[in-house]
C-alpha cells in the first residue's frame, strides 16, 4: 500500500507538506507547480486517503479526448483535468484515466463507477461512452441528448462580451483568428466562438471575410495568420483570438511588423492562462473557470451514483471578460 512517505518521496517533498495538500489545509502557503507536482504523484502512486467511517470505494474513469502534447501548448483541458482529480484526491475516488486512441479503452472502464468524458467525440463515440456507463457527464462537449449531463462555457455570452467591448473602444475592424478542431471520426468540431462572431459582426454590419480566419489553437498558428493579414491593404484595427495561445502568436507579428498595441491594433483573447496576465502588454481575455468545470463534473457523478440520481443535468459556466492593456480606443 502506497504511503504518504512514497508520495513525499515522488514529488520531492517533505512528508507533512504532502499530508498537509491532501488534506487542503488552508494554512499551507504553496505554489500551484507544488501543489500539482504532489497531487500527480498520489495519482501515479495510486495512493488512498485513510476514512475508516468511508463506504465502498468509487472509482472514475476519465476520458481525454486530447493527448499530453496538446495540454502543453493549451492548459486549457489541463486545468480541467485537475479539477478532476482534486476532487478526487479530495474525496478519495480512485481514477481510471484513457486517451481516446486507446485501443483498450472499453476494458478499463468497465471497472468504473461512473464516467467523465473532456473535449470533443463523434456521436458514435458519444454513445459507446453511455454503452459503457450511464452514469456519465461530458465536460467541454454540448451533446444534443436530454438524456445526458453536460457542462460547457458560455462561449456565446462570453465572445458578445468581448465583441461589445471593443465595440465601445470605437473598432469596426474587428478580426477573429481561431483554430478548426476535429473529433476521432474526423466529423469537423462546432465552435461556438467562431459562430457567434460570424452571428454578431453581421448583425453589426461590420463583418469582412478576410478578417475571420482559422488555423490551430497554437501560437505558431496565430502568428502566421496575423503576418498574413498584416501584408494585406485593409489591417484590422482589433483581433479577437479564440484563444490566449493564438493571442501569444498574434502579438509577436504585429510586434514584429513594428506595430504597437493596443496604439495600432487592439488583442483580445480567450481563456485566461496564467501567461497572459504577464505578457507584454498584459493581455485583454476571457476567463473561462476550466478548473471549476472539472470539479463540478467530478461532483456531479460522485453525488448521482451515491445518491442514486438518474435526472440529468445540462449546465453552462459563465465566463468573464478581463481587461488588461492589450486593448484600447481605435484611433482611426
Amino acid at each position: 500500500m502506497t504511503t504518504l512517505k512514497d508520495v513525499a518521496k515522488r514529488a520531492g517533498v517533505s512528508t507533512a507538506a504532502v499530508s498537509r495538500i491532501l488534506n487542503d489545509d488552508p494554512t499551507l502557503s504553496t505554489t500551484p507547480e507544488t501543489r500539482h507536482r504532489v497531487l500527480d504523484a498520489a495519482l501515479e502512486l495510486n495512493y488512498k486517503k485513510k476514512h475508516p467511517n468511508s463506504k465502498a470505494s468509487f472509482v472514475l474513469g476519465i476520458v481525454q479526448w486530447f493527448s499530453a502534447e496538446d495540454e502543453i501548448r493549451d492548459s486549457y483541458y489541463l486545468m480541467v483535468r485537475k479539477g478532476i482529480e482534486d476532487f478526487c484526491i479530495k474525496h478519495s475516488i480512485g481514477i481510471v484515466r484513457v486517451f481516446k486512441t486507446d485501443e483498450d479503452y472499453k476494458e478499463s472502464l468497465s471497472r468504473v463507477n461512473g464516467i467523465i468524458c473532456i473535449g470533443k467525440f463523434s456521436k458514435k463515440k458519444v454513445d459507446e461512452f453511455i454503452s459503457i456507463n450511464s452514469n456519465i457527464a461530458f465536460l467541454d462537449m454540448p451533446v444534443n441528448d436530454n438524456k445526458v449531463t453536460t457542462i460547457t462555457m458560455d462561449f456565446k455570452g462570453a465572445v458578445n462580451a468581448a465583441l461589445d467591448y471593443l465595440t465601445e473602444l470605437g473598432h469596426e475592424k474587428i478580426a477573429y483568428i481561431g483554430g478548426e478542431e476535429y473529433t476521432s471520426d474526423n466529423e469537423l468540431v462546432f465552435d461556438e466562438r467562431r459562430e457567434t462572431y460570424l452571428k454578431y459582426m453581421r448583425e453589426h454590419n461590420k463583418f469582412k471575410k478576410q478578417y475571420m480566419v482559422e488555423g490551430t489553437f497554437t501560437s505558431a498558428s496565430g502568428y502566421e495568420i496575423m503576418k498574413e493579414m498584416l501584408n494585406k491593404k485593409d489591417v484590422p484595427t482589433a483581433v479577437f483570438a479564440a484563444s490566449d495561445a493564438i493571442a501569444v502568436g498574434v502579438i509577436k507579428a504585429i510586434k514584429e511588423a513594428g506595430l504597437k498595441i493596443p496604439k495600432d491594433i487592439s488583442v483580445c483573447g480567450f481563456n485566461d492562462e496564467e501567461m497572459s496576465a504577464y505578457s507584454f502588454p498584459a493581455l485583454t481575455t476571457i476567463h473561462a473557470p476550466a478548473y471549476d468545470m472539472g470539479q463540478h463534473g467530478a461532483n456531479l457523478v460522485y453525488v448521482a451514483s451515491n445518491l442514486s440520481i438518474e435526472t440529468p443535468l445540462k449546465i453552462k459556466i459563465p465566463c468573464e471578460l478581463i481587461k488588461r492593456e492589450s486593448c484600447g480606443v481605435c484611433k482611426e
